[in-house]
This record gives C-alpha cells, structure tokens and sequence, in this order.
C-alpha cells in the first residue's frame, strides 16, 4: 500500500481545495442546476438503492474521490485481503471473516494449512446442534427438552447475534427464545434468570479468549445457577456449550469438549457473526436461512472485489465518509434504519467502525493529524423523530446520515409501512432543503416565530432502500459495512482490524479490583482514584 503520509498525496491536496470550493454550495443549488441530480447520484447494486444525491458531492467530487481511493492502493490491499496475507499488521495475522461465509469449494491455505475444511466442519457442527434445539431433541439433565438459550458474551460475540436474532425474528418459528447476557452488572444475569428454569435453559459462553473478565463472570453466575438444581457437575454437558479460539480453556472451565465450537484469531470479534458465534441466530431462523444469510455476506464480498469503482457500493460509502469526515469536517454520523427489526443495528454498527477506524495513528506509527472515524450513533427513524431528530434538523452540530428502509414489509400492515416510508423520504428531504423565509412567508407564520420554525438545510444523508428484510438482505448489508470500514481504513491508513484502545482500562481494573475489594491499600493511585475507592469501599461496609 502507500504508506506516504495522507495529508502529502496530491490527490488529497486536490480535495482540500475542492472540498474549501464546494462548501459554500447549498443542496438548493445544486439540485436546481441538476433536475436529473436525484436520478444520476444513485447506485443500484445487489438488491439496494442508494441514493446519495443529498450529499455535497459533485462530479468533480467523485472523480477526485476515486483517485484518492486508487492512490491509497485500495485495489492492491484488498487483493491482500482476499489472498490472506497479514493485513492486520500491528498483530501480524490476516483478517478473515470473509472466509466464513465463502460456500465455494475452494481452498485457502495460510501458514500452509488449507484452513476451509476447519470452517465447513463447524458450520457442519453448528448446523446439527441447531437442528437439535429446534426438533426438541437436545434434552436436559432431567430429560426435558431445552426451549431457552441464553448467549453469554459482549462486544462482538454479543452485538453481531442480538442484533441479527432481533432483525430475523420473522424467521424465526420453531427456534428456542433466546435471551442475551453482557452486562457485568449482576442485574442483567439476575433478570434473565429469574424468568428461566434450569431444567430447559442451555447457556451459550462467546469468548474468543476465555478470559473475558465479563463474560467469565457471567458464566460462573450461570454454572453456579444450573449447579444449585443440579449438583451433579455431569449436567453441565447437557447445559452449557461454549464459542471460543481457545478451546482448551473452555474444557478446562468446565464445558465438554463435544459442545466447545471453534472460531480463529484470525476473526475479529466485530465480524465474527458468520463463525460459531451465530450459533443463537442459527438456532433461531433453521441452518438454511442461516446459509441464506451467508450467501448474502457472500454476493457482497464479490461485489466488492469485482465491481468498478464507479458502481461498488461499499466504496461508494467509504469516499462519502471519508468525504464528510475529513474533507467537509463532519464529527458525527447517524444511522436511522426506518424498520423496528433493525433497531440494533446502530449499536452493532457503532463497534463495527468505531471500533474499527477509531484510531489516531497511522500503519507507521504517525499521529493521522485528520479525522478518521466519526463518532457513530443512531436509532429506529419513527422513534428518533420524535427524540433526537430535533438535533439533526436545527441543532448546531452538524450530523451526516444513513437511512435505511425496505419497499415491502413482511407483516401485513400495508398502511402503516407506506406511512413509515412516507416519514423517512419525508425527513430526507426537510434535512437537504429546510424551510426557509419565503416558506415561512407563504405559509403565514407570524414573523415573530419565524427564526424557531426555520429549517437551515444542506443537512447531509444518504438514503438506503432494499426491497424486504430477508437473511439475504441482512448479509449483504452487514458485508456493506464491513468493507466500507475496511475501504476507509486504507484511505486513512489505519489498521482495522486491531484494537488496542480497548486494553488500557481492562488492565488498570485488574490492578484496582483488590483495592476495590478493601485487598490492598489504595494510597499509590491518584487522589481522584484514591477517593472513588474510598467512597466505594465506606458503602460496601455500612
């Protein structure tokens, strides 16, 4: 790849340039320039219609863009990225997610070991357990049979799960209720149980380590639950399975190994779904649409290795991000999928590339000196309109948006789904054009209210619309934003696939738990540290 530093390239200098040009340009105006604009700036690919008319981009802004991604070495890295090679260079392994959800019957060798049969093998694994759960045939240690799973993880080997249980729930007839449990907050685990009976409850334990302080505290609230109705240590092979990349450490806790599943290091928790990981989801919607799901993670990975720049989704978003981000100074972006069943995909979303691209030094060790990913946040759109959509209409920072809806609903609720739909184009277009004084003037708004009803405008989105919500769709959707993330990550020169920011805090929690515990003396930490302790410690003993 080009390791130059961003800011030198002149590719990025042309944008500057550009970007200081274009920005006094309203959407207004450039949508009256261009009656066709709304028709022209949009792309159809892979079953989506994305809409990108309502960013400040021009055709200038898309050539320049393209160069940008060419001179960052794009094509190259992700030739790297599907040939398997060490692109997650701070920890020296590839990043092979893709794999998972590759059906060929190719081979792919790395360290010189065809690692596809691994994965067929599991996906094999997974698909009978699921098959199990579903015919009523996994039985407990009393014999009846097991009808709620509780998955045990956080971050990745808990958002990518919840969050696709909850956008297939169509699906899902048959499947045993699935409860989620990430939280180290005993409240969490205490709810779920209280509403389970060991008897029928298998317990799913996502870790990629086995050391995850928070997962292996819940665990051990789930052992000793099953073990206060089941002494006989023996019932925990009929009641908990475990999801890890260390195996040995899940025997040795106590799973058996007939119920441990493998994934790799080379999977990064964020895009571990398609791995063992997804056995909830598999339990859930039956291992055929479980494969459904693959084969849209599938056709979107070819998608993004063959499609031209010009009509290559994922790219299309990665240059708008970086566009927004760096080029226009956008901090935030939105995503407001307009579909309850997606109403955790802007949490799963958040880590996906916050966690991703969040970064502050390049592949060299350099400070970036420019913004990379932008603080993610977002919500169901019917829901954050009547919540934080004020923000996004007359706040003053300025917010970047996806939207995402789907033409047909799969409930039978037409009128309320055209309603749905109304709202998000409907919001679109108030966030592009506003509302302003010769509106306001037409409409008769009393002068003296006019400054609080005006709409500025030129506030930036992107529509995203596909036809239904099948596991197709959600495949292909996830692996959108997936090599979006990894498409930026180039252009940044960022590594995606690492991320050490999530380690300082654990270690130092390590270090205080004793003194949290009143185990040692708090008197070496810091006088803010020192007094949090005590405060704790004085509550703990009245």
């Amino acid at each position: 790849m080009n390791r130059q530093s961003r800011p030198m390239l002149p590719e990025w200098q042309a944008l500057e340039r550009h970007a200081a040009a274009l920005r006094s340009r309203s959407l207004r105006e450039l949508f009256a320039e261009d009656p066709e604009r709304g028709g022209r700036l949009a792309l159809r690919a892979e079953g989506f219609y994305v809409d990108y008319s309502k960013n400040r981009v021009t055709d200038e802004t898309r050539v320049l863009l393209f160069r940008l991604a060419a001179a960052c070495g794009l094509a190259g890295e992700t030739r790297r990225l599907f040939a398997g090679e060490a692109v997650n260079e701070t920890e020296g392994r590839p990043a092979l997610h893709w794999a998972l959800r590759d059906l060929s019957s190719g081979a792919l060798a790395i360290a010189g070991e065809d690692i596809m049969p691994r994965i067929r093998d599991v996906r094999e694994r997974m698909a009978a357990a699921a098959g199990r759960l579903r015919a009523g045939q996994w039985l407990g240690h009393s014999g009846r049979p097991i009808r709620r799973l509780v998955h045990v993880g956080i971050g990745g080997s808990d958002l990518g799960p919840r969050m696709a249980c909850a956008a297939l729930r169509f699906f899902s007839q048959g499947g045993p209720r699935i409860d989620f449990v990430s939280n180290l907050d005993p409240g969490q685990m205490g709810e779920t149980l209280r509403r389970l009976a060991p008897e029928e409850t298998l317990f799913v334990l996502a870790s990629k380590t086995f050391t995850t302080q928070e997962t292996l505290a819940n665990a051990a609230c789930a052992r000793d639950w099953l073990l206060g109705r089941f002494p006989d240590r023996a019932a925990l092979a009929r009641h908990v399975v475990a999801v890890t990349a260390n195996p040995q450490a899940a025997r040795d806790w106590g799973v058996a190994a007939e119920n441990v599943f493998e994934f790799w290091d080379w999977v990064g928790g964020r895009f571990s779904l398609p791995s063992a990981v997804g056995l909830p989801l598999m339990a859930a919607i039956g291992p055929e649409r479980f494969l459904e799901l693959l084969r849209g993670y599938e056709a979107m990975d070819r998608h993004f290795r063959s499609a031209p720049p010009e009509a290559n989704l994922p790219l299309l978003l990665a240059l708008l991000g970086v566009w927004n981000a760096v080029f226009l100074g956008l901090p935030a972006h939105a995503v407001l999928p307009y579909s309850h069943a997606l109403r955790l995909l802007p949490a799963f979303l958040q880590q996906l590339e916050m966690e991703s691209n969040g970064k502050g030094v390049d592949r060299q060790g350099r400070a970036v000196g420019y913004a990379t990913a932008p603080v993610l946040w977002g919500g169901p759109g019917t829901d954050g309109q009547h919540a934080f959509f004020q923000l996004l209409h007359q706040g003053t920072p300025a917010v970047s948006c996806d939207f995402i809806g789907f033409r047909r609903s799969l409930d039978p609720f037409a009128d309320h789904h055209e309603q749905l739909l109304a709202n998000l184009v409907a919001q679109t277009q108030a966030l592009a054009f506003g509302r302003g004084r010769e509106e306001l003037a037409r409409d008769h708004v009393p002068v003296a209210q006019r400054p609080f009803r005006a709409f500025p405008g030129d506030r930036i989105s992107t529509t995203i619309l596909a036809d239904e919500l099948t596991p197709g769709t959600l495949g292909r959707l996830i692996a959108l934003y997936e090599h979006k993330v990894f498409a930026q990550g180039v252009i940044w020169n960022i590594d995606s696939f690492d991320q050490w920011g999530v380690e300082l805090g654990k270690t130092i929690a390590a270090r205080l738990l004793p003194k949290i515990k009143g185990e040692a003396p708090a008197s070496d930490e810091d006088s803010s540290t020192r007094e949090l302790i005590r405060y704790v410690r004085d509550g703990q003993e009245k």
